[in-house]
């Protein structure tokens, strides 16, 4: 477990230092006059060496991992000058947070369909215990696990309802869902490492390249089908509203041949792509 620890303020240490290292310097100047000068010198240099040994300083949103001989001393977070035990082996990790962007992936959705996902994570190391000790690099487990989680979210939902039609949830419209089932595994698969995810963001998604004209096509057919759909329900509504019109107001009378003559035009004029030429019909309606 991570135990933070605050160490003893450099700035005394140093000013010691330089006191101690003043004074090195002037025995060693002496030593020709007087040899007793030696012994001060000596154990005033080594004071030096051993504080100077001991500084450390932590810069913002950075950390220090203290370790001796092999055991987990403390934590460092506050940043400032500071001096330690000259023995302490201090691991820098930085607090920051950090962007990942995942490389572009080629897996296959839930479907089975071929797609390109890509995503941009942003985490933040907030145990530096678990970060320093749990895992071998920190940084190679969250490019690791990140592209494992964005996997993983593929193969669990559908490009888009097109194959999947009883679909909730499909990777193209998912949007923030999406999103938070991803910031959702990418935290449970990196709190081994004391790592926190910010955000979470589908970058990009597609489909591969193999089957991209194909499925480009049937969604242009889906559409069309779509399109012409609604163009045919309000045809006939068009078509049922003018002959109940026609025949409330008296305007002409229709038996059903004609009725059907009428509708025929009526559907061929409102749901034809191209606008209608108008005939002239000099003659009846049977010539």
């Amino acid at each position: 477990m991570e135990k933070i620890t605050k160490p003893m303020n450099g700035y005394l240490a140093l000013f010691i230092s330089l006191i101690a290292g003043g004074v090195s310097i002037y025995c060693f100047t002496q030593v020709e006059g007087n040899a007793a000068m030696l012994w001060i010198a000596i154990p005033a240099f080594i004071l030096t060496i051993f504080i100077w040994k001991g500084l450390m300083i932590v810069q913002p949103n950075h950390a220090r991992v203290l370790n001796l001989f092999g055991k987990y001393v403390g934590s460092v977070k506050e940043n400032g000058l500071f001096f330690v035990n000259p023995f302490y082996v201090p691991v820098k990790l930085s607090l920051r947070a950090q962007n990942l962007a995942t490389p572009t992936l080629k897996v296959n959705d839930k479907m089975g369909n071929p797609i390109e996902i890509g995503a941009v994570i942003v985490w933040q190391l907030k145990e530096t215990y678990k970060a320093a000790y749990e895992v071998v690099d920190y940084m190679t487990y969250v490019r690791t696990q990140s592209e494992a989680a964005v996997r993983i979210l593929a193969t669990s939902f559908a490009y888009d309802n097109i194959e999947d039609e009883h679909a909730n949830i499909t990777l193209r419209e998912g949007g923030q869902k999406v999103n938070e089932i991803l910031e959702r595994e990418l935290n449970e698969r990196l709190s081994t490492a004391g790592i926190v995810i910010l955000e979470a963001r589908i970058s990009h998604l597609a489909y591969a390249q193999e089957i991209a004209g194909a499925m480009l096509q049937r969604q242009q057919a889906t559409a069309i089908v779509a399109a012409r759909y609604k163009i045919v329900e309000g045809a006939v509504g068009m078509v049922e509203m003018a002959l109940e019109q026609l025949s409330k107001k008296n305007i002409v009378e229709l038996d059903e041949e004609k009725k059907a003559a009428m509708v025929s035009n009526l559907m061929v004029v409102l749901c034809g792509e191209k606008g209608a030429q108008p005939v002239l019909n000099t003659g009846s309606l049977y010539q």
